[in-house]
């Protein structure tokens, strides 16, 4: 069988600080195929930024391991860890963080510029992976700050993929947006799955979750199925009742 993109295996990750230790993530094992849509849930302080850290090779496990592709990142230097993130991880954020006066076309090739692609490539390039998010060419010579919240967030997803990267991250990426454009926005992460891409997206909405092939849940720092998060609200709501 083919090895999964992400591997994750009994990550722990202790934060210590003058008010003591928090624990951020407990056992966390993990497992994302190429091409599958994973979404990620949890409320506030449940570990997700945490763990998309960790999964962004922003931050290091405690303990446990993470692979990439194979990898094991703990055993990489700071360079190496840097050229990963340049050229194996996409990053889609809330806030879009384009330059708002730099144009579509600019953003999208300033990924490039830290890696060995050479400089008669990188247009080509920018201009396939806006096409890939539906953005008409049009808008290519448009200042980002000229574009809607839809539009700036589909150049930010094209400026993740023009790296051809093993893994795009979204940190959630509807949070801007009405209703309307992130589903617009989701369906171009539908498709790039369908194409391939391996897409992990994490939110608080279930109806962003829906989207994905698969969903799982964050809470204390602890990763459940879909199963196991039922079962707990269940028992959870049993208990109350009992009190009442």
């Amino acid at each position: 069988m083919a090895r999964p993109v992400i591997d994750v295996r009994n990550v722990h990750r202790i934060y210590e600080s003058e008010a003591g230790y928090t624990h951020a993530l407990r056992g966390v094992s993990l497992s994302v195929e190429r091409g599958e849509f994973l979404c990620i849930m949890g409320p506030s302080g449940s570990g997700k930024s945490t763990l998309m850290n960790l999964l962004g090779c922003l931050d290091t496990p405690t303990s446990g391991s993470y692979l990439l592709e194979g990898v094991d990142v703990s055993l990489l230097d700071d360079d190496e860890l840097a050229e990963l993130r340049a050229t194996r991880l996409g990053f889609v954020f809330q806030s879009f963080n384009l330059l708002p006066r730099a144009t579509v076309l600019r953003n999208v090739v300033l990924p490039l510029t830290y890696t060995s692609v050479p400089a008669s490539e990188r247009k080509g390039r920018a201009e396939r992976a806006l096409a890939a998010v539906g953005l008409p060419a049009d808008y290519f010579d448009h200042r980002s700050n000229e574009l809607s919240g839809g539009q700036m967030q589909r150049v930010a997803i094209a400026r993740a993929l023009v790296n051809d990267p093993a893994v795009i991250l979204a940190d959630e990426p509807t949070g801007n947006l009405d209703s309307a454009t992130g589903e617009m926005v989701l369906t171009t992460f539908k498709r790039l799955s369908e194409q391939g891409k391996t897409i992990v997206l994490i939110t608080h909405d279930a109806e962003v979750a829906d989207w994905a092939d698969r969903t799982m849940h964050i809470r204390d720092g602890r990763l459940l199925t879909d199963e196991q998060e039922r079962a707990l609200v269940a028992a959870s709501s049993n208990r109350g009742r009992g009190r009442t």
